[in-house]
């Protein structure tokens, strides 16, 4: 058994080193056993790293990244090996734990000290007006859900909340069940990262999903990285970079923050990787400024725009719809105030255009740097135009990439994890499960915390995540949270979640992607769907901590049979006793998964439709939509910063591995705040000085974190940055995307003060 972490661990004796300018190679090794041997032993490590993203084994827990027909034997990245340490912990905690703790000792406990306790054991309940959690049976505590939920004055006064990595099979279940109570709130961690993206698609290309698959991306002539790091959010894409590289591409990296990744890749899968010195991916690094990046796709799209000779006009033609008014808009604006809001020179902008016209093959991938903003939705139609002039999409290598996050985000979007699926999603609900489900709109997570702090909301569930820290305004989240009736937790670990609760609090343990689910027909296995629509299975193969676990299918089916049971003629018990039932009414439901059971028996799974590769285009217009949107980005008030969250090399979403970024030279810390030198010495500020972060906001709420070290740091002029979710005190919960009503956590204008 390896050992707790400190309780006294003082976080405040962070430590600050050089940056690094490569990412990956030995010491990515070293780190990732490191931490699989203190969680699992070195026995456990190797048989269960050497299953993870194998054809025979199961999907990692971390990032969505595909991966490839061939793979290597250790087909797993530094953070997918921490992710998979921390699910598959010989570390447990149950009823006597939570007898030692009471949930106000919890909440004051950090991030990184909770998910260290290790595996939740046993069904747990915090009766109202008490502190401690105890256990509860497991038809108790159906019983006690079901009996809230059928007593509300309305369905739409619960909200059930989603985490990326729920299975295709449970993320079906679950909203099947909500939908059958009467409610579309079904909320999801999409709407806080990769909304705008699909908001955008939508419109552009009729598909809220990325293009290009990995080989497009071995093949594409330049691949353009904006708002992204890849060597600690996706490092296996890294991998993919690489090969890009060696076969001629010319690779663009666009961020405030130089990434360490992008700049050199040392793969421990080759010896240039371990004894060498690597693969230098990014041939340019263009240091926008935070919220500049539609100006920068404005810029690349008019200077095109003046060689009539880069203008695929037979695409435009027959394909597109809204060119001569985004040719007219985009020329009318003035080139030099959209240079002045990248932040660039005038020499790199046109750089980039000239990569753009140089390019035959041309792929643009993003992620949340590009996402949250208030102008996030307009910065993607903006990038998908400049694609479209060059007939950029519907042919090899070439084509949108956003990258998600979590491993099965999209799976479950496309399951119907969504607060307003499309009316064909839900006829085919009706014709085949024979009830009518509920036609409004329901809430996304921003209106679902508008709704429970407006005392609109009595029970709030969540399978999987960590709803507290995951959404904005920490504060706000809180106390919305704490007025709930029921809060109800599906988890398989401990996490912030559990101690900011409603008046009575249960929590749901629930098998990992690593353990064995075995069910009354035998052994199970799941599907999920990666980030380029490529769906394949996952088989547990560890032995669960505990008998007391129930897989999320179980979860969900039987608290299904408690409370809507008599509602409508589903087999219930049927989908939790062989999951290929549930999978034979999927492909009845969702185009793409006829013979969905064949599909999945193929090892290396098989790959969903995108019209778009096809250069078919199901918008309105039946074409690919050009945008002609209005100019925006961040206007910075004299003597304040414009801070973006972000992740440190130690974490996967909230979940906390350890307090250090090793490749930004942080070290037993993760209060800290990188701040531009120049902007140091303008705002009278030094580095290594202890500050409060002050967020302003039209509400002129006054939003603070407290007790950052100041780090200097090479960030783009005018922009800092933290890590969340420690900052997301910061972010307000109005303060969303157009459209997508996603929290602007890339854009959140702040003061420095110093302690008192």
């Amino acid at each position: 058994m390896s050992r707790a972490p400190r309780e006294d661990f003082d976080e405040g004796d962070v430590q600050v080193g050089r940056h690094k300018d490569h990412a990956a190679g030995v010491p990515a090794v070293y780190h990732s056993l490191k931490i699989a041997n203190e969680q699992m032993g070195a026995v456990r490590s190797a048989r269960t790293l050497l299953r993870l993203n194998q054809k025979d084994g199961f999907d990692c827990p971390g990032c969505a990244w595909p991966e490839k027909d061939h793979r290597h034997i250790a087909e797993f990245c530094e953070n997918g090996a921490k992710a998979v340490a921390e699910e598959a912990t010989k570390r447990t905690i149950g009823a006597e734990f939570f007898a030692r703790h009471p949930v106000s000792e919890l909440a004051q406990k950090t991030d990184w000290w909770l998910g260290q306790q290790g595996r939740l054991v046993e069904p747990l309940i915090k009766p109202a007006g008490e502190e401690h959690y105890r256990p509860i049976a497991w038809d108790a505590a159906f019983d006690l859900i079901a009996t809230e939920l059928r007593g509300l004055e309305s369905p739409d006064r619960a909200t059930f909340y989603t985490s990326g990595r729920t299975s295709n099979e449970a993320a079906f279940v679950y909203q099947l069940f909500v939908r059958v109570l009467g409610t579309n709130n079904l909320p999801d961690c999409s709407n806080m990262c990769h909304e705008s993206s699909g908001s955008a698609l939508t419109e552009a290309i009729g598909v809220g999903k990325g293009s290009v698959q990995i080989e497009d991306l071995e093949e594409a002539d330049l691949i353009v990285v904006m708002g992204q790091n890849p060597g600690t959010n996706h490092p296996r894409m890294l991998s993919t970079l690489e090969v890009a590289k060696q076969n001629g591409a010319v690779i663009v990296a666009v961020n405030p923050l130089p990434e360490a990744g992008l700049m050199n890749f040392r793969n421990p899968q080759t010896p240039k990787g371990v004894i060498g010195g690597g693969t230098s991916l990014a041939d340019d690094f263009l240091q926008v400024r935070l919220g500049g990046d539609q100006a920068l796709m404005m810029a690349v799209g008019q200077i095109l725009l003046q060689d009539d000779a880069l203008i695929d006009h037979a695409f435009i033609q027959e394909h597109t719809a809204g060119f001569d008014e985004y040719v007219a808009h985009i020329k009318g604006l003035d080139l030099a105030e959209l240079i002045e809001a990248t932040g660039l020179t005038e020499q790199q902008v046109r750089g980039l255009a000239a990569r753009f016209a140089a390019s035959h093959k041309t792929i643009v991938c993003w992620a949340m740097g590009i996402t949250q903003h208030k102008h996030s939705v307009a910065t993607i139609r903006e990038i998908v135009n400049v694609l479209l002039i060059q007939g950029n999409l519907g042919r090899p290598g070439a084509g949108v990439c956003p990258v998600r996050g979590h491993s099965n985000v999209q799976g479950d979007r496309t399951m119907g994890i969504f607060e307003k699926m499309p009316d064909w999603f839900l006829d085919n609900l009706q014709t085949e499960f024979g009830f009518e489900p509920p036609r409004k709109h329901g809430h996304d997570t921003v209106d679902s915390l508008r709704a429970m702090r407006d005392g609109e909301i009595d029970v709030f569930m969540a399978v999987g995540g960590n709803f507290v820290r995951a959404t904005p305004d920490s504060n706000l989240t809180e106390a919305a949270l704490r007025k709930c009736r029921l809060t109800v937790q599906v988890s398989t670990k401990l996490n912030r979640s559990h101690a900011v609760c409603g008046e009575t609090a249960l929590i749901l343990p629930t098998l990992g992607r690593t353990d064995k689910d075995v069910q009354a027909s035998g052994a199970q296995k799941v599907s999920v769907e990666d980030s380029m629509s490529r769906v394949h299975g996952s088989h547990g193969r560890l032995k669960p901590p505990s008998e007391e676990l129930l897989s999320e299918v179980s979860i969900l089916t039987r608290l299904a049979q408690h409370t809507v049971g008599d509602r409508a003629d589903i087999p219930w018990a049927q989908f939790e006793a062989d999951y290929t039932t549930i999978r034979d009414r999927i492909s009845r439901v969702i185009p793409g998964f006829e013979d969905y059971e064949t599909k999945l028996a193929d090892p290396d799974g098989f790959t969903l439709p995108h019209a778009s590769r096809s250069r078919r285009f199901p918008t309105q217009t039946a074409r690919a939509n050009f945008a002609a949107s209005p100019l925006e980005y961040p206007k910075i008030p004299e003597g304040r910063l414009l801070l973006q969250t972000l992740r440190s090399h130690d974490q996967y979403n909230t979940t906390i591995y350890g307090l250090d970024d090793r490749y930004r030279g942080i070290k037993d810390g993760r209060r800290v705040v990188f701040v531009n030198a120049e902007d140091l010495v303008e705002l009278g500020f030094k580095d290594g000085e202890t500050v409060d972060l002050i967020s302003e906001w039209v509400d002129g709420v006054d939003r603070r974190a407290e007790g950052f070290r100041i780090v200097k740091y090479d960030t783009a002029k005018g922009c800092a940055a933290a890590y969340y979710p420690e900052t997301n005190v910061l972010v307000p919960l109005d303060s969303v995307a157009d459209k997508s009503n996603t929290p602007t956590s890339k854009s959140v204008i702040i003061r420095l003060e110093r302690q008192s």
